[in-house]
């Protein structure tokens, strides 16, 4: 006698999402809230530079914290009065034609470092890492007595140039480290089907070794953008300074106009947040290069 049983009719259970099975323990309130506490501490210089930035000359000395009229006119005004907009063309170029410049000097010699075990290679290395010792204020003098024989002062190459020597060691080691972590074999797939040795570097390494890229020339980049002292040796024309000095100009011998140098300052900061905001992944990325293999 043979005995049927019956199925048993199965439930659709909808599944779960991650956020409900999410709980937020005492711990995970008390990271947030230190992260918070942290930002907050960071962020409160930058909106007290705005701020101040949008009070009126008039307003400067009083207590309050927020000013009772936003004067929008210091930004425009800024302009006007200073030659502001001529440090920033002056301080695009610099931190273009540095990046530029270092990319083109430092690729070849990262991947020759990394790919080729030649004699002296650790030493070189050592020395790379060792030039980053050394502070652009050690060699000040020297430099500008030798631009000054050149007869290179109050020129955008001299400044593309300084900027460039102080910031190449650093892309150096990190593409040689990035470039070291991209398996060879790839290459050498690439030039058993015909391509050269540049061809492969250029169509597998370099897209492969983008974040390491990325990471050189954003660093290069702020590193020149962010450049006070050569700026203010090296020149001394106001329309050939670079905008970092030419904010300093705002600060006189017994005043400072606060408001106008609040102001530049918002402008000097904005490319530069900007520009980091979008490729901070590929930065990310980039920092960890060579810690895995």
């Amino acid at each position: 006698m043979a005995t049927t049983t019956a199925a048993r009719p199965v439930k659709n259970q909808a599944p779960k999402s991650p956020r409900a099975k999410r709980k937020f323990s005492p711990k995970t309130l008390v990271i947030a809230v230190s992260a918070w506490a942290l930002a907050a501490l960071f962020l409160a210089p930058y909106l007290e530079m705005i701020i101040t930035a949008l009070r009126p000359k008039s307003e400067l000395r009083d207590r309050t914290y927020l000013p009772e009229n936003f004067e929008w006119a210091n930004f425009i005004d800024v302009w006007k009065e200073s030659e502001l907009g001529q440090n920033l063309q002056v301080t695009l170029t610099v931190a273009g034609g540095a990046t530029l410049l270092v990319l083109l000097v430092s690729l070849p010699a990262a991947y020759y470092t990394a790919r080729m075990r030649y004699r002296g290679r650790k030493i070189f290395l050592l020395l790379v890492l060792v030039t980053q010792m050394f502070q652009p204020t050690a060699l000040l003098l020297g430099l500008y007595r030798e631009f000054y024989q050149l007869d290179m002062l109050n020129s955008v190459w001299t400044l593309i140039l300084t900027n460039a020597a102080f910031n190449l060691a650093f892309a150096v080691w990190i593409l040689t480290a990035y470039i070291g972590s991209i398996p060879a074999e790839l290459e050498e797939a690439a030039m058993v089907d015909g391509t050269s040795r540049l061809g492969a570097m250029v169509r597998v390494t370099l897209p492969l070794a983008l974040p390491g890229v990325v990471t050189a020339v954003i660093f290069t980049f702020i590193s020149a953008w962010n450049e006070f002292v050569m700026g203010l040796t090296l020149t001394t024309q106001p329309d050939k300074q670079p905008l970092t000095v030419g904010i300093s100009n705002f600060i006189g011998n017994y005043t400072v106009e606060w408001n106008y140098l609040f102001a530049a300052s918002v402008v000097a900061i904005v490319p530069v947040v900007v520009l980091f905001a979008f490729i901070e992944r590929h930065v990310v990325s980039g920092l960890t290069a060579g810690s895995v293999k």
